[in-house]
């Protein structure tokens, strides 16, 4: 009776400490994976120094761009050749984990290429989803680092400083030195343009803008493109935004707007291929 006792006691201690093993086991498999998954949080999250879209377009306006354009022909572009049916999609301000990813998913489906104009801080804090952007057959473009208001800070200094560190950023992960750069806004004024030139920029504007940023439902998204559309158009939308900006609305509209304009004849090009120019330096 003793020995059936004592084996009885062996064999749940057995069981006990199998049972405690699985529970460690899986345990540091679920720690493993909680340590490897990629949370975005705020405080990681790099912001727009200038403020938020709506609040700098709706507080100033300087310099407008088709007066930069006259005054500065081959070097500030707002649209291309108007007798061809081609169109260029611009993304601005990320890449952002939350949305860009979508973005590509979309454009992968009506396999339509784009230009990203990207942030330099959010390159470096993602370096992925800008290898997903090059790797998918799109172009990259500088967008500044921290997404400073260049006419408000009115500095040459700040400029240069801006478009060169996002510049190294962004070639020490695609291999290569853009040479199309966007504003932030919008804003420029001449003596910022003619540094961009000297830095052996092309200065890329739009002129159709599809004004996500205000995040109106898909539907006004889309009108506000396919109303003012145009052959030879640059069309302007986000892939990024501030922490408490949402790109969903611009993602779902992706689904009107470029289905419509293919079936009126549209083909979608990049930026450089738009307006034969370079892409890098």
């Amino acid at each position: 009776m003793k020995k059936r006792i004592t084996f009885l006691l062996f064999a749940g201690l057995l069981f006990v400490l199998s049972f405690n093993s699985e529970k460690l086991t899986f345990a540091n498999v679920g720690s493993s994976l909680d340590v490897t998954q990629q949370d975005v949080t705020e405080e990681d999250f790099p912001e727009l120094r200038g403020g938020p879209e709506d609040d700098e377009r709706q507080r100033q306006q300087p310099v407008d761009l088709n007066i930069l354009q006259q005054q500065y022909p081959g070097i500030f572009f707002t649209s291309g050749p108007e007798d061809q049916q081609r169109v260029a999609l611009t993304f601005d301000d990320g890449p952002d984990p939350r949305f860009t990813s979508d973005v590509l998913e979309v454009l992968n489906q009506y396999n339509v290429p784009a230009t990203f104009f990207l942030l330099g801080s959010r390159a470096a804090a993602y370096p992925e989803l800008v290898t997903q952007i090059q790797n998918e057959g799109h172009v990259i473009g500088n967008h500044t680092y921290f997404h400073p208001n260049l006419v408000d800070e009115s500095d040459i200094a700040t400029l240069e400083r801006e478009v060169s560190r996002t510049e190294d950023a962004i070639n020490e992960i695609t291999g290569y030195r853009t040479s199309l750069f966007r504003p932030p806004y919008g804003f420029l004024y001449d003596e910022l343009v003619e540094k961009l030139d000297e830095m052996q920029y092309s200065v890329i504007g739009w002129s159709v803008d599809s004004l996500d940023w205000e995040e109106e439902p898909p539907e006004v998204i889309a009108s506000n493109v396919l109303d003012i559309m145009h052959p030879g158009a640059i069309i302007l939308m986000h892939d990024g935004a501030d922490w408490d900006g949402d790109r969903t609305n611009t993602i779902e509209s992706l689904h009107q707007i470029i289905p419509a304009l293919q079936q009126q004849g549209y083909e979608f090009v990049t930026v450089p291929e738009l307006l034969n120019i370079p892409y890098a330096k």
